[in-house]
This record gives C-alpha cells, structure tokens and sequence, in this order.
C-alpha cells in the first residue's frame, strides 16, 4: 500500500462530535483504511458505527477479530475491547487496560506504527488526561505523521495539548482542517520515507526482559517503587525522550497522568470504605449505649456514647477530605502525600 494508507484516530470525552465533524468531509473513496479508538465504559453499548455510517461518506463498522481491513472503511474499537492494527487484519482483545482504558488509544497506534511504519497517519482529538501521547511519539519513531486538533477548538484540552507538549507533531489544525489535511496526504502519489530496519521494542517487551532479568539476580534499574493500581503488582518505569510511562509485568499501563488519576480513584475508594467502617463502628456503639442504659451501666453507656461521637466526628472530618478531593481533581489537582499522612495521623 502505497502512501500513507493508514489513519489512526483517538478521542475520548467530546471525541463522538469531533470524530463526526472530521469523517463527514472525508472523501467517500479516501484511499487510506482508518481506525478509531474513542473511551467507552466496558459495559456500554456503542453507536458510533451508526452514527458515523449516517453522514454518507465511508462505510463504518465494529470489526471482527482477524478481520482482514480494507481501504476507504472506518473500524471502530468496540467496548472493552482494544484494537490492533496487523499487516493486513485488525485483532481485537481484552489484554490489561492502558491508562485505565479499554479500548486505549496508545496500543492502536503503537500497533500501527510497528506494522505500518512510514504509512501511517496518526490523529488525536479532543479528551482528558494523556492518552495517545505515547502511542502517537511510536508513530513519529516510525517515520509516520501526527496530526492534533488545535487545543482552543477542542471540548477538553487536555488529549491534544499532551500530544503538542511531549511530541514533534507535524500539523495542529482544527477539526474541519484536519480532514483536508488527511485527504490530501492519503492521495498523495509519493510514498513516505522507508521504514527503519530495526523495530523498536514495544513496552510490554522491555518489561518482560527487565522482569527476567530481576528474577535471575541481575541488576535492573526499571522497577519502581510503585504499585499496579489495577493488580498491585510493581510498576516499571518506562522512559521515552520526556515521556513517562509505567507497565507492571501483567500489561496494565499508565501515564504519568493516568496514574495519578487512578491512584486518586484508589484514595477516595479506600477513604468511602473507611466513612462505612467508621459509621458502622458509631451505629454499633449507639446500640451498645442503648443497651448499657437499659442494664441500668450509666458509665458505660457513657463510654459507649464517647465512642459514637469520635466516631461520626472522624466520619464527618473523612466527608470532608472526600468532597475536598473531588474539588481539587476538578481543578486538575489531588491530595499529596503529605496531605493523606496527615489524613491518617488525625484519624
């Protein structure tokens, strides 16, 4: 396949209107196949293909694992289910989740990249968070071109502007820009430069050699001092140029950002599991006051009371941290370490 033959794209929050935007003034024989990942909960039923196959201009369809692909088609990564790019097939599996995702947009396009190499265009719109960044920095490795939309169109900025800051990108473009930009390269009679002879390794390769390497006693430098938050295992820290990146040896993989948002899901999960064990600790010393009055203990009931009122106090202080948490990640921030030890100290 000549030229540049395959288009990459991900988007997450707002990406359904964005993606719409670009694949309505897509030419209807675009001579490239594309691929989509947007972030749909696991469990959710997905549209898209009808939603995008109403604008009249190339087919789309949730593919089949081992689906040979075509050109001037769209293949939709179908919930929890991440999509790979081969040779000339799409593989969907339910490998670990990247950046708490499943489908993530990193893997579809480190898988292009290392299949298609110089062929292929990678495209990232609209989300929160960072996911892409990586996988579209494997696509510029590659001899391939990224392509962002332009942060101030975007419905949330943070996808796009993690893309511009961490990656050589060739283009940043409105939605509208985008697709003319993505036709004219696809028709483009000139084939993109030779794909490198060596193949970088992938991250889950890097990490299964360090992980034996630690196993037969030899000096590894790449496991961190971090936990999985998904299975508790150690987290390797990955480097590419300025970007971060951390996988445990199971595959589950994070960005910097995404870790310390699921890191911050695991803090406020861990704090409502204390609000219910403290709550339940109050509810039972009010019945054991209750009880103590009715046994003529006035001095234990007493105690029991005591008790009770710590306990919906720490409840309360607990109520607060939480919704303080939820105020900060708002704002793009989370608690420190500092802040839980003093947390746990007070309680």
């Amino acid at each position: 396949m000549a030229g540049y033959s395959v288009v990459v794209i991900g988007a997450s929050a707002g990406g359904v209107e964005a993606l719409a935007e670009l694949i309505e003034q897509l030419p209807s024989d675009l001579d490239a196949a594309v691929f989509v990942t947007v972030h749909f909960p696991p469990y959710s039923v997905s549209f898209l293909p009808d939603i995008l196959n109403r604008l009249n201009t190339l087919p789309a369809t949730h593919p089949q694992d081992g689906e040979k692909f075509e050109l001037g088609r769209i293949y939709i990564a179908p919930p929890d289910y991440h999509l790979h790019v081969r040779q000339d097939t799409v593989e969907l599996n339910r490998g670990p989740k990247e950046n708490g995702h499943r489908p993530a947009i990193d893997p579809m396009f480190r898988s292009a990249a290392k299949a298609h190499g110089p062929a292929v265009i990678g495209v990232v719109l609209t989300g929160m968070l960072d996911d892409g960044t990586s996988g579209l920095s494997a696509i510029k490795a590659e001899g391939g071109l990224a392509l962002v939309q332009d942060p101030a169109e975007a419905l949330f900025t943070s996808m796009p502007a993690s893309a511009i800051a961490n990656v050589a990108v060739d283009c940043v473009l409105p939605v509208a820009d985008l697709a003319k930009a993505i036709s004219t390269l696809t028709t483009h009679t000139a084939d993109p430069p030779p794909m490198t002879s060596e193949q970088p390794k992938l991250e889950d390769e890097i990490v299964a050699e360090e992980k034996t390497a630690a196993e037969q006693g030899e000096r590894s430098n790449a496991a961190s001092p971090l936990t999985c938050p998904d299975c508790g295992g150690v987290l390797w820290e990955l480097r590419d140029g300025n970007l971060l990146r951390f996988r445990c040896h199971v595959g589950h993989a994070y960005s910097l950002d995404s870790l310390i948002a699921e890191q911050a899901d695991d803090l406020e999960r861990a704090l409502w599991t204390a609000v219910r064990a403290i709550e339940e600790r109050a509810a039972l010393s009010r019945r054991m006051e209750s009880y103590a009055k009715e046994q003529n203990r006035p001095k234990s009931a007493e105690q029991f009371a005591k008790r009770a009122a710590d306990a919906e106090q720490n409840v309360e202080l607990i109520r607060q941290i939480i919704m303080r948490q939820q105020e900060m990640r708002l704002q793009g921030n989370s608690l420190s370490s500092k802040q839980v030890s003093d947390l746990e100290a007070s309680l």
